[in-house]
C-alpha cells in the first residue's frame, strides 16, 4: 500500500462531513506598523476537505500575505490587526509556539515556488523527506524511509528508491516541486497551500504538476488553496476563486462564473491578458450551457 493510498483509507475509515470547515478566514487585516497602514483588507473564505480555493492578483495584491496570515509566519513588521482565522476550528490568535510547532505539517502545510529555497542542499532529498515524517509521525528511522520512498512513489516520481538518494542540484525543477510536494503532505495534512508553485515551471511540467494536486484532492480529500498570478493556472484546479488587488477582494465566485461572467474590470483585464497562456480555451470548452 503507497503512501498516498495509507491516507486515504485513514481518512475512509473515520468518515469526515464535505462540509466541515478546516481552514475559516474571516474579513482579514493585516497592517503595516512601521507605515501605520492596512495592506490586507477584510479577506474572507472557507476551505472544506476535497475543496479547492483559487486566489489570484498580481505582485503586491497582498495574496501571498495572505497565506502568509494563515500561516502565522507573517514578517515583523506586519501583524493580523482585525478579523479571525481558524485551522480546523481553532482561533489561530491563540496559539502559543509550540501549539504551531505541532500545527505546521500535521494539519496545514505549504509548498511554495522556489523549490530549492525550501531543501537543504547538503542533504539527500530522501532524507529530508524521512526527517519529517520522524519528527511529525514518531516513525522509526527504517520506517520513514519506507514512507518517504512511498511519498516519491505517490507523487509520481520515477525510480523513487533511486531519488531518494539524490540531492536537490541532480534534480530538475519539476521534480523538485514533486519532493517539496511530498514533503508537505508526509504528515497528513487536511490543507495544503500552494502559493506560486508552478510559477517558475515551464507549461508541461506545470501542467503535470496541477494534476499532481488534483490527484491528490480526489484520492485524499485535501483542502486546497492555490494562490497565482495566473488566471489559467486557476481555471484548471479551482472550485472558487478570489480576485485580489490593492490587498482587497475585487471578486469571487465559482470559478466558472467569474471567468465566464467576471463582474469587475480588473477581473476582465486579468482574463484578457491570459488569453495568450491558454485561458481562452480552458473558456471555450467550459461555457455553461444556457437554458432558453
Amino acid at each position: 500500500m503507497t503512501a498516498s493510498t495509507q491516507v486515504a483509507a485513514a481518512r475512509s475509515a473515520s468518515p469526515e462531513p464535505s462540509d466541515r470547515v478546516v481552514l475559516a478566514v474571516r474579513d482579514l487585516h493585516v497592517h503595516d506598523q512601521v507605515n501605520d497602514r492596512d495592506i490586507v483588507h477584510g479577506v474572507s473564505f472557507e476551505l472544506t476537505p476535497g475543496r479547492v480555493v483559487g486566489i489570484v492578483g498580481e505582485s503586491g495584491s497582498g495574496k501571498t500575505l495572505t497565506c502568509r496570515a494563515t500561516l502565522g509566519i507573517l514578517p515583523e513588521r506586519l501583524v493580523v490587526s482585525g478579523g479571525s482565522i481558524e485551522i480546523d476550528g481553532r482561533d489561530i490568535a491563540g496559539l502559543s509556539a509550540a501549539d504551531w510547532t505541532r500545527l505546521r505539517g500535521s494539519t496545514i502545510s505549504a509548498v511554495f515556488q522556489d523549490p530549492a529555497s525550501y531543501l537543504n542542499p547538503s542533504m539527500r532529498v530522501g532524507a529530508q523527506i524521512a526527517e519529517v515524517i520522524k519528527v511529525k509521525k514518531g516513525l522509526s528511522k527504517r520506517a520513514a524511509r519506507r514512507r518517504a520512498i512511498d511519498l516519491l512513489a505517490a507523487v509520481h516520481i520515477r525510480n523513487p528508491a533511486l531519488v531518494y538518494e539524490q540531492y536537490t542540484y541532480e534534480l530538475s525543477g519539476g521534480m523538485l516541486q514533486r519532493v517539496l510536494i511530498a514533503a508537505a503532505i508526509a504528515a497528513d495534512p487536511t490543507v495544503l497551500i500552494a502559493d506560486e508553485a508552478t510559477t517558475a515551471l515551464d507549461v508541461i511540467v506545470q501542467a503535470e504538476i496541477l494534476d499532481l494536486l488534483a490527484d491528490l484532492r480526489e484520492r485524499t480529500g485535501l483542502a486546497l488553496l492555490v494562490v497565482s498570478h495566473d488566471l489559467a493556472v486557476i481555471a484548471q484546479i479551482c472550485d472558487e476563486v478570489l480576485v485580489m488587488r490593492h490587498g482587497e477582494v475585487v471578486e469571487r465566485g465559482s470559478t466558472s462564473e467569474v471567468l465566464h461572467h467576471p463582474q469587475h474590470e480588473y477581473t476582465r483585464l486579468l482574463i484578457s491578458e491570459h488569453d495568450q497562456y491558454g485561458l481562452e480555451r480552458y473558456l471555450e470548452t467550459t461555457e455553461p450551457a444556457h437554458v432558453l
